[in-house]
């Protein structure tokens, strides 16, 4: 599985490069705040979104620590996507939030 620190996911979107994060966390956690631009889609929900996603992009996953993130990651690559898991979730991020 790709991985990316927190910080390096932050630099991408600091530089202004066009990136896709999408935030599996539940909707009480996203409440408090989440990447700027991150798409939310919980992580029991993500097997009935999948016709929301594009098979052509890259998608960068986020939780709270990085462990659901990983096992999305993993649903998401076994029905073919290209995703990264951002390790640390959002406890690692010191970017802004929104």
């Amino acid at each position: 599985m790709k991985k990316i620190s927190a910080l390096e996911l932050q630099n991408k979107l600091e530089n202004g490069e066009s990136i896709h994060i999408i935030d599996v966390r539940e909707d009480d956690e996203v409440a408090a705040g989440k990447i700027p631009g991150a798409a939310h889609i919980r992580l029991g929900d993500l097997p009935y979104s999948l016709e929301k996603l594009d098979k052509n992009k890259h998608y960068y996953m986020v939780c709270r620590s990085g462990g659901r993130s990983g096992r999305a990651c993993e649903f998401l690559m076994d029905n073919g996507y290209d995703v990264t898991n951002m390790t640390g979730g959002m406890l690692a991020w010191e970017g802004e939030i929104e």
